[in-house]
């Protein structure tokens, strides 16, 4: 007579499938489980970079009501800086657009010199970028 304790547990589900030809080794990275992972890394780095970009133009109106002076230099270079993310997020197929996006964040920081709150902004963005290029760097291996 056999324990039910010691026979080995067999799963009442359906089957896991396994891609055609594939074997999970343990030398080999664990798939993501994404139809296409690239797809979907490139559509994080554009939704972060055209939200940064709606956030940037909506922000103009309450630095300058709550923020003080908001000169009109700091409202072009705003302006620019949401150009340039919305021109970015629509080049993330290419591989130099991560680079860019990074570049970008940087250069919102430095948009702190113009008024802090840009400063504040650029903080915030830079640590979202973080996270989607943590998030790449996982899911890409």
């Amino acid at each position: 007579m056999t324990d039910p304790e010691r026979e080995p547990h067999t799963p009442t589900g359906p089957p896991v499938e396994q891609p055609a030809g594939e074997e999970p080794t343990a030398g080999q990275p664990r798939r993501s489980g994404l139809r296409n992972p690239e797809r979907a890394v490139r559509g994080l780095g554009a939704g972060t970079l055209s939200l940064e970009a709606l956030v940037l133009l909506l922000a103009i109106q309450p630095i300058r009501v709550v923020g003080g002076d908001l000169s009109g230099a700091a409202i072009g270079a705003v302006v620019a800086l949401a150009v340039a993310a919305v021109v970015v997020a629509g080049m993330m197929r290419r591989p130099w657009a991560w680079h860019a996006g990074t570049v970008l964040q940087g250069l919102l920081m430095l948009g702190g010199l113009l008024h802090w709150s840009l400063l504040a902004l650029g903080i915030i963005f830079a640590l979202v970028w973080a996270y989607a290029m943590h998030v790449r760097r996982v899911i890409l291996g």
